[in-house]
Order: C-alpha cells, then structure tokens, then sequence
C-alpha cells in the first residue's frame, strides 16, 4: 500500500503525518475488507485558502471546509471495491501498477482549530479526518442521518482500535 503525503504548509505537526496517514488508512482498508493489496491514495495538507480554493473549483462551494474526498472508484454499495473485469487500467496508477482509492485534502487550519474546539489532540483530530476522507473513498457518504451515523460509528471504531481517542 502507497500512502502519498504532501504538505504545502510550512507547519510541522506534532507527530509523523506519513506514519499516520499509513496507519489510519491501512486499518479502515482492513476493516472494509478492501480485497486489493495494492493500493495508493494521495493526501494533501493545505491550509483554509488552498481547500477553499479547490472546494470552490471541483465543488462550487465557495468556502472553507476541513477535509475533501474525491473517490476514484464508483461504488454500488459501500465498501464493496469491485471493479468490472477489463476495467482495471482505468483505476490503476500506469507506473506502480497500484489501484488509486482517490485523494483527500485536508486543512492544517481547520485540523488545529477544531483539536482546540473539541478539546482533543492534533493528532487525533488529523487522524479523524483521514478515517472520515478514507470511508468516503470506500463508497460511504452521510447524505442522510442514518449514513451519517453508520459513518461515525466505522470511523470510531477503526480509531479505537489504533488507540487514538479523544482524550
């Protein structure tokens, strides 16, 4: 698995962002079941400026936001990652060979205001959004409040499991 971080922003988080990333990802991947070995996904660390720049121009929301998520697969159904047969050159990364999940962008901004506003760690409130971004990937979304609360209770779950609560 090729987890690809890159941070635009001149602030050094508290903790190793490629370490976590890779952590984060690899066990929502694994409690999905994701049935691929290889696989990539792409995080940028912007701040608020940067991601309501590219909210504005791949979502027409001229604002702000903590993280985006823009999948690569299409999903029938959440965590199913099927790929129709004769199809895979259209998902895989030409020179790895890796199936691309899809980008996540996230706010250096947002993550360390809403650390202070939840009163929880940086690292806990990065690694959130990374769980959260990671199920979108995976074919999840919170459209509706009973989505929204299967959402919550798998990004719970996966962070549990990593140790990396609110306290």
């Amino acid at each position: 698995m090729n987890f690809y971080v890159d941070n635009e922003t001149e602030y050094e988080f508290p903790f190793d962002t490629d370490e976590l990333v890779k952590q984060v990802c690899s066990k929502v991947l694994e409690r999905e079941n994701c049935p691929f070995e290889n696989i990539a996904v792409n995080v940028l660390i912007t701040d608020n400026e940067g991601i309501k720049g590219y909210n504005s121009e791949f979502r027409n929301i001229d604002k702000e936001t903590d993280v985006l998520s823009f999948p690569n697969l299409e999903f029938d159904e959440p965590g199913d990652y099927y790929i129709p047969e004769g199809e895979e050159a259209d998902y895989m990364d030409p020179e790895t060979g890796d199936i691309v999940l899809g980008d996540i962008i996230l706010s250096k901004d947002r993550i360390l205001s809403q650390a202070e506003e939840y009163g929880h760690s940086i690292k806990r409130e990065f690694a959130f959004l990374v769980a959260h971004s990671m199920l979108h990937l995976s074919g999840y979304d919170h459209m509706t409040e009973e989505e929204a609360a299967v959402m919550e209770q798998r990004q719970r779950e996966a962070l549990d499991e990593l140790g990396i609560t609110r306290d």
